[in-house]
């Protein structure tokens, strides 16, 4: 998908890794290890990340570690890019015409950042005519990588109109968050 946009495959990997792994830090041997890149093409494209102030880099013992730089100007954007190509954006791809005639799909940037939430909120709206049998095994298999419980629910037009129309808490505590549209457009799902 970003193929044309990012042309470097190793540059495209190593952001992916730590857009993926946000509260992660890496040295060079375990980004060579995970991305399965050359170690000199990883470590040009670290330097470039680097000096674009895109990754912090710190010197720990006799290692460089590299973080995330959470304040680059446009670390939002690129997280909610590569939310899209993520475990559970592939799954739910993979499988759209299996989970039915869907209207939204959106993932709370909660999720993508690997940050916990209430037992009353979600990680995952789907809204539509859903096969739930279909979604449950999607979020399962998520749920393995992601090393926790995923949050979702599921529920048809009608309801989701009608809870939005009534300010539903749950359903506006929702859509008020930051969040990556997988189907659908934002300005669809808020009006």
């Amino acid at each position: 998908m970003l193929d044309h946009i990012i042309p470097s495959k190793a540059r495209r990997k190593i952001l992916q890794l730590f857009f993926q792994n946000p509260n992660s830090s890496f040295y060079l041997r375990k980004i060579v290890r995970d991305i399965g890149e050359e170690v000199n093409a990883v470590k040009r494209e670290l330097d470039i990340l680097s000096q674009a102030k895109l990754l912090h880099k710190e010197k720990r013992l006799n290692k460089i570690f590299y973080t995330l730089n959470k304040n680059y100007l446009l670390y939002d954007e690129f997280l909610r890019i590569f939310a899209k190509s993520a475990f559970l954006a592939e799954l739910i791809y993979k499988n759209l015409s299996k989970i039915g005639k869907v209207k939204f799909i959106v993932i709370s940037t909660k999720f993508v950042k690997q940050t916990p939430i209430k037992e009353d909120e979600i990680y995952l709206l789907i809204v539509g005519i859903i096969v739930v049998p279909e979604v449950a095994a999607i979020v399962s298999e998520a749920e393995k990588q992601f090393g926790r419980e995923v949050n979702y629910t599921v529920m048809a037009e009608e309801e989701f109109a009608f809870r939005k129309k009534n300010n539903d808490p749950f359903i506006w505590r929702f859509l008020k968050q930051p969040k990556v549209m997988l189907v659908g457009t934002e300005d669809d799902l808020l009006k």
